[in-house]
This record gives structure tokens, sequence and C-alpha cells, in this order.
């Protein structure tokens, strides 16, 4: 409103409206009429914002949460619900489109490691829960069984519900290790080009010895299909991370499968007093990560791949033309299976390593993040990650840097 037209108001407000107006210093009725800006904490606190234009890397926040999950996430936030009664209704869900028995919301992938390990481990017995992850003496299973080049660090997770892990090669080795105390077969699906026995070997194994087989998928998706493929295959056990692709809060995650074995890990969840109590999983989160995966599974996935393929074309454009870069699509097999711009560099015409042009990028304004840890004379970057035009600030970015770095003629 202009000075003129609020004064104008003023003279006909009722008597006592008026008077509490006079009271007051011009400076402040003006001040009201105009929204207060909202804070930028990220300003105020000095914490470097970056364009990501690496992936959904956990150290780099995950994702970024669209508006419609932060607004399941706000609607969330203003009543009050039993965690139980939204974990249930939630769970049916995602376990409805997700073509499994049962699902719950978890604290991350990690956690749905751990709660899906101890859930196989007590069943439906308290006392057992209360146990966990102190497993001696209690006649309880300790071992799990994965193959040797499944095991990158994710399956720590599985430890912390007390088990040890027994590390086999082929199947021979499986079916040695196989004794009264095997608890589960566990595989994790980003190394399936790696380990000798595939999926549906792994699973006859498990119905063979009668049992439970547990598949990590954390960033493995998409292709969205991936999201039912291994409930649908017949592993009693699927994890997958919610704050990567599918772009629900960083920390949540999904666990998914067979009912038994999800009631089972819900009596180790938060807010009882089992291993996962730690682990909370608040409503706003649960929401989010219904909404997250609704709207993933409903997304235009054709159309999102075309327009990763534009933002690399227009990247590509900008540099390849400088003397000594080649450029090219890279799509990784099964996490984070899209298509990335893979960036290479002649080393007797760019002075530049990959881990220099990593710190020139971040140190830029604004900061962009890279994949700078690969070759020393290469670098990636994700697509699904950048926002509407960011593209063409990396490109500028990059093509302003290699140049900067090429050796003159």
């Amino acid at each position: 409103m202009k000075r003129r037209e609020i004064l104008k108001s003023l003279t006909i407000l009722p008597l006592a409206g008026s008077m509490t107006a006079a009271a007051a210093p011009l400076e402040n009725i003006l001040s009201a009429a105009v929204p207060a800006a909202k804070r930028d904490l990220f300003a105020e606190l000095g914490i470097r914002t970056f364009i990501n234009a690496a992936g959904n890397y956990t150290v780099m926040s995950g994702s970024l949460m669209p508006p419609d999950v932060m607004d399941a996430i706000n609607a969330a936030s203003k009543k009050f619900a039993l965690v139980d009664d939204v974990q249930e209704k939630v769970g049916a869900k995602i376990a409805e489109m997700c073509h499994a028995e049962a699902a719950m919301v978890t604290a991350g992938c990690w956690s749905a490691l751990m709660l899906g390990m101890a859930g196989v481990l007590t069943g439906m017995d308290t006392k057992r829960v209360s146990q966990v992850p102190n497993l001696a003496g209690t006649g309880m299973k300790t071992e799990v069984i994965l193959q040797k080049s499944h095991s990158m660090g994710y399956d720590h997770a599985l430890t912390q519900a007390g088990v040890k892990l027994i590390k086999v090669e082929t199947r021979a080795e499986l079916e040695a290790a196989i004794n009264e105390n095997t608890a589960m077969l566990w595989f994790l699906n980003r190394e399936v080009h790696k380990g000798q026995i595939k999926h549906a070997e792994w699973l006859e194994l498990g119905k063979k010895y009668n049992l439970p087989t547990m598949i990590d998928i954390a960033a493995d998706v998409p292709p969205v299909e991936n999201l039912w493929k291994f409930n649908d295959m017949g592993f009693d056990l699927v994890v997958i991370s919610g704050g990567k692709a599918m772009r629900g809060p960083q920390s949540s995650g999904i666990l998914m499968g067979k009912k038994k074995y999800v009631a089972a890990a819900l009596l180790s969840n938060n807010p009882r007093g089992g291993i996962g109590r730690g682990q909370k999983v608040n409503k706003e989160e649960v929401l989010g990560m219904y909404a997250a995966l609704h709207r993933f599974i409903n997304l235009d996935h054709q159309k999102e791949w075309q327009m990763w393929e534009t933002k690399i074309a227009l990247i590509a454009n900008a540099i390849k033309s400088i003397d000594g870069v080649k450029t090219e699509t890279f799509i990784p097999p099964t996490d984070n299976n899209m298509p990335t711009l893979k960036v290479t560099w002649d080393p007797n015409k760019i002075k530049l390593s990959n881990t220099e042009m990593g710190d020139r990028l971040r140190q830029g304004n604004p900061s962009v993040e890279v994949i700078s840890w690969e070759a020393p004379n290469s670098l990636r970057c994700g697509m699904h990650v950048l926002e509407a035009g960011e593209e063409k600030i990396v490109a500028a970015r990059l093509k302003e840097e290699l140049i900067k770095a090429s050796v003159k003629s």
C-alpha cells in the first residue's frame, strides 16, 4: 500500500481503532504493511551452499525435497497423531505400491538394515527384542552369509543387531557355511555384477535351506520398477534409501517385504525400547516419505530422462570444443542409474588435476560440486540433482576453468 492510502484508511477506522493507530508510530504502521523477509539461516550462520552437479550423496545432504513433499511435512507438523497409527497406515500404502506384504518407514537405509535384521532374529518374541544385540545364550541365531564382493561397509549395519558376517565367494562355499546358527542370506544389489551368485540362485539357496533373504537396493532407483521388482522376485526383505532419487527426507528409508519380518522389526523400532529406540522417525518424515514415493512412482520417467540428456548436451556443447577436452554420457549399471556427463582432458594440454578442478569449482561463486575423486584427469557431473537453469552455470564454470588451465600453444 502507498503511504497516502494507509493514512486515508486510518480516518475511517472505528474510534477505538483510531486511538490505537494514533498511539503507534507511523513508521511501525508502514513497516507492518510490508511482509517480513524470511530468514536465510545458511547466510546467517555462514554455511556454504552450492550447486550440486555431483549426485545424491549423503555427505552433500542427499537431495532437495520437492514442494509436494514439503507440503506433506508442513501439514503433518500442525496436528498430533500416534506414531503407530501413522506407521501402520503409511506402511500399508507403501506395501501396496511396492507389491510387498508389509512396509515401514525407517531412519534411513542403514536403519532399515539393522531393524530388518533384528526382526529376523527375534520374531514376535518381546523378550528376545530386549536381548538384541547381546545374542549369546539367547537361543537366537548369530550368523549372516554374504558374498565377499558385497561387503562394502553397509553390511556393518547388520552387525549392530549382534550377528557375525560370514563371507563367501562360491555356491559351494555358501552351502558349506550354512549351519544351525545361520540367520539370513544378505545381498547387495549394487555389487551384483561382481559376485558369482546372482539374484535367482541366491533366492533358490534361501528356499532350499529355509533361510530368509534380504536385499539392499539403497540407491538403485531409477528404474522405478526396482521398487517392486525384488519383492516380486521373492526376497523376504528389501531395503532402500528415501532421500536419494525419490527425494524424500534424507533421514528416511523403507523396510518392506514379508509381513512377519516387518511386524517383528517394528517391535525393535522407536518409540519402543529395542535397538531402534534412538532411530526416531517423526510423523512428518513418515508422511513426507510416503508423499515422495507416491510422487516418484507417478513421475513421467521418460520425460525426466530426456531432461537429463538435454542438460548433458548443453554442458557438453559448451566445453567439447576446448582443445584436449572430451565428453561422453555415462550411465552407472545399478546404483544411481541415471545419465551423467563424464569430462576428460589431456593433461599435456590442460594443466589441472581432477582434485584441483574440484577445488576451483568449489571455491568459485557460485560454488559448484562435481564428482572429482576418480581418474586424475576426469570428472563427472550428475544431472538429476541440478535445479532448472543450473546446468548453464555449471557449463560456464567448467568452460572458464578449463580454458584458464589450457596450455597456450
